[in-house]
């Protein structure tokens, strides 16, 4: 077959273009988007019950719903005609995204629902329910993981040469590093990355009844922890 031949198959033969409406495409258009949106209520479902950020986005949550089923479109739209598929190339291609994504889990969930969506576009309905058990169970498993203890950033104030040794020996057995000491003149500022299993907080006690610590400021952290 000559590439002329293949063209002319492709584009002026396709059903696309000799078929106006048909009501079994057009179930069978209703059932991918439909299982996309369910796909979409899915993953962002699962998003907020395993997000550990600081302040969760609802707008992030429904762009995920949205981000499934506009990829199920496109992977419907460009699997029926070569022509709207070199179309749709054209198009995304000149298209920018300048959102900075700021938590890598935001990645996760975001490549989630594209994939999700390509998958359902193309019927692959087994692959997208697989794909999605296993990601459930291995947040599962990460998140139980993480729950086990907390990280803080316990920042002090405090005067004299030797109270800075006192702190230290006042931590106990709790597993710290001291991330920073800034000295001015008499004064200085200590910030320590403690971690602490549970919800023990004994350490900023016997901290605040060292002589010469004048506050203790305690922080949680939701950075990575590298123990």
């Amino acid at each position: 077959m000559s590439v002329q031949d293949f063209i002319k198959k492709s584009i002026l033969e396709n059903e696309i273009f000799q078929q106006t409406f048909s009501w079994e495409n057009f179930v069978i258009i209703l059932i991918s988007l439909g299982a996309a949106l369910l796909m979409g209520l899915f993953v962002s479902f699962i998003y907020s019950k395993f997000f550990r950020g600081v302040v969760y986005s609802r707008t992030f949550s429904i762009t995920l719903v949205g981000m499934t089923v506009m990829t199920c479109m496109v992977t419907i739209a460009i699997s029926s005609n070569i022509v709207i598929s070199l179309g749709m190339i054209g198009a995304l291609s000149i298209v920018r995204y300048r959102t900075a994504i700021k938590e890598p889990m935001d990645l996760l969930y975001l490549f989630w629902a594209i994939t999700s969506g390509i998958t359902v576009g193309a019927k692959m309905y087994p692959l997208a329910g697989t794909a999605a058990i296993i990601m459930v169970l291995t947040l599962f498993i990460f998140n139980r993981r993480a729950v086990s203890g907390q990280v803080y950033i316990v920042v002090i104030h405090y005067i004299g040469e030797y109270t800075g040794d006192m702190v230290r020996r006042a931590m106990g057995n709790v597993k710290f590093r001291i991330k920073s000491k800034t000295i001015r003149k008499d004064a200085a500022e200590m910030a320590i990355e403690v971690f602490s299993k549970g919800d023990n907080l004994a350490f900023v006690d016997r901290i605040r009844m060292v002589e010469n610590v004048q506050d203790v400021t305690l922080v949680q952290y939701d950075g990575e922890y590298h123990g």
